[in-house]
């Protein structure tokens, strides 16, 4: 028994010793310079790009190590002592994988696979077996490039300075968009239009193609539309104030819409619009701005009542990860009742990819840092799935609902009549849920805020045509009040 009890000791032991490491370096033709900071290694039995992975979409295994004063050609030993999920390095499933690495420059790009100015290695393929002793190299040597803006005259990159935000940064730090311009604009010189803000949900990039699902008139009126992606190194500023992320908002409201009614021939009108996160930002937006804006049309908004986040109350559960029969939960569902992904796995993988994803963005917009300043404080303990109390009474200034309930007074007059909410009520991320409570709260108001639900999951509804002309003809109407009272 002895022997046994023993033989069970050395042998993790001696496995670990003699697991296969992968070693990860960079040139000094590509970087001549000491490196500080996370070094990320991503591995995928079926994805060929892995650093490019969206978290949350896809799980993959992942692993991180944080290193000071690297020189290059130094290599970075990844081992079982790195940050890994879902298990050590020794521990994944053997096979074959894609593997990719990257040092995370953190210059202000929102992923960390793609952040212009991280240096990332080719895709290689390595074979996983039970050699233990082996060793794979794998060298960084592609540095990651900012997206190019492709436009004309009629669609073109607006890139404003905020002083706010660099001031609270220190260093500079811009507000960037795209502008489209109505097809007359050039042809009527004495013409002014309306400006119609879109915000892009999680992972949209205002340089990519124009996918023509902007408005571009409210009725019979031409407008003039800003897209939007609320990109920031932490993952999407919902342009809203942070102890975190920044004064996005003011930043928005103060700087950036200046700027653009500078430039282009705007006639005072703003009205916003967005999809997921894009549709909490606006609605966040109205509600703080209500002066700025003319209205809102929410869609599939993030959760709006925190009483349902992720379909659990988190002001009463204790764990995000199981149930109350221990079962684990769903972060992602497939028509808003079948499990695809676990909210285990999500945060977890999150835990390694420390920046930059959905789940990080939640608690570097709603929380705020540790104490000492160094570390912003999780509301869910990636390890145990627990929630932090202590981080969640500085969430409780972002739930919609709550500053609704208790402000309605200061709100109403200011807001009544401007906000719509169309929702998908087979939401895959349960985001109806939440609608359903905070439209509950504001029948009790007995406010005028307009809620809309659908048939369809959080991707296909949006382009549901019905869902689609409520939202402009919304629009319309709220453009009209204020053209009729202006």
């Amino acid at each position: 028994m002895k022997k046994i009890l023993l033989l069970s000791f050395i042998l993790p032991c001696f496995l670990q010793v003699n697991a296969q490491k992968i070693e990860v370096s960079y040139p000094p033709e590509l970087f001549n310079e000491n490196f500080s900071g996370n070094v990320l290694l991503y591995l995928s039995k079926d994805n060929p790009k892995p650093k490019d992975v969206f978290v949350g979409a896809e799980i993959i295994p992942a692993f991180r190590l944080k290193v000071e004063n690297l020189h290059p050609n130094e290599k970075v030993v990844f081992d079982d002592k790195a940050i890994s999920f879902p298990v050590e390095l020794s521990n994944i499933e053997r096979g074959e994988y894609f593997v990719q690495a990257v040092f995370d420059r953190n210059l202000g790009g929102r992923t960390i696979g793609n952040s212009a100015g991280n240096l990332f290695s080719k895709t290689k393929k390595i074979n996983l077996t039970k050699e233990f002793n082996k060793t794979f190299s794998i060298v960084c040597n592609q540095m990651a490039e900012d997206l190019s803006f492709s436009g004309n005259e009629y669609y073109q990159e607006i890139i404003v300075n905020s002083d706010l935000l660099s001031d609270f940064y220190k260093k500079p730090i811009s507000i960037n968009g795209a502008v489209s311009l109505p097809d007359e604009y050039y042809k009527k010189p004495e013409a002014q239009y309306p400006v119609v803000y879109t915000v892009f949900g999680f992972g949209g990039d205002y340089r990519e193609p124009l996918r023509g699902d902007g408005i571009t008139t409210l009725g019979n009126q031409p407008v003039i539309t800003v897209y939007l992606d609320g990109s920031c190194p932490e993952g999407h500023s919902v342009y809203a104030n942070s102890d975190v992320n920044g004064p996005w908002g003011d930043a928005l409201v103060k700087e950036f819409i200046p700027a653009i009614n500078k430039k282009f021939r705007t006639n005072g009108a703003n009205l916003v619009t967005g999809h997921s996160s894009g549709g909490w930002t606006v609605l966040w937006l109205q509600i703080n701005y209500p002066n700025t804006f003319a209205g809102c049309w929410a869609s599939a908004p993030d959760q709006v009542d925190f009483r349902n986040y992720q379909n659990k109350n988190i002001y009463e559960t204790d764990n995000m990860y199981y149930d109350d029969n221990g079962h684990l939960t769903a972060d992602v569902t497939l028509a808003g009742f079948m499990p695809m992904i676990k909210s285990k796995d999500t945060y977890q993988m999150e835990n390694v990819v420390y920046r930059g994803e959905q789940i990080h963005s939640f608690d570097a917009v709603f929380g705020a840092y540790d104490e000492e300043g160094d570390h912003i404080r999780l509301v869910i303990d990636p390890k145990t799935g627990d929630i932090n109390k202590k981080a969640l009474q500085f969430w409780k200034r972002y739930d919609i609902s709550l500053l609704l309930r208790e402000n309605w007074d200061k709100f109403k007059n200011e807001i009544d009549n401007k906000i719509l909410i169309t929702v998908g009520d087979q939401d895959n991320f349960y985001l109806n849920k939440a609608v359903h409570l905070l439209d509950d709260e504001m029948r009790k108001l007995n406010s005028n805020m307009k809620f809309v639900y659908f048939s369809g999951d959080h991707f296909t509804v949006h382009f549901n045509d019905d869902y689609q002309k409520k939202g402009h003809d919304f629009l319309e109407k709220c453009y009209q009040n204020w053209y009729n009272n202006k």
